[in-house]
């Protein structure tokens, strides 16, 4: 694919994923990396690495999204046991509420994102709610 061509799909992508996020927050008030954090944390109790990895975002980026939810109430923060370093993340009441009205509302997603919905399959690093 010729490069200029590259930019202008990713283009279109980013307008998709964006009118989808404007579609969660409108409905379900959580913008969509807060809520991917949430659903990688699903009925688990984890530290931030791993929300890194399911996510797929930088760690402090992460780390900035990990704040919002937690000042929002939707996570709870623990220390380790182990560990007194290490911070351990899990979900609130209020958390799984959201995540079951999206579960039951559904999220408004744009044709250009329908195909890679069809052949989804949910992976041991992205917990289904």
């Amino acid at each position: 694919m010729e490069k200029i061509k590259c930019i202008c799909v990713m283009r279109e992508l980013f307008r998709a994923l964006s009118e989808l996020e404007n579609s969660l927050v409108d409905v379900h008030g959580i913008s969509l990396n807060e809520a991917m954090v949430l659903c990688s944390i699903g009925d688990e109790t984890i530290a931030a690495s791993v929300i890194v990895k399911r996510t797929g975002m930088k760690a402090s980026h992460t780390s900035k999204v990990i704040r919002l939810v937690e000042d929002k109430g939707f996570i709870r923060r623990e220390l380790g046991t182990e560990d007194k370093r290490q911070m351990y993340f899990s979900l609130t009441d209020k958390a799984k509420a959201c995540l079951a009205g999206i579960k039951e509302k559904g999220i408004e997603v744009p044709d250009l994102l329908l195909p890679l919905f069809g052949s989804y399959v949910v992976t041991d690093d992205c917990q289904a709610f």
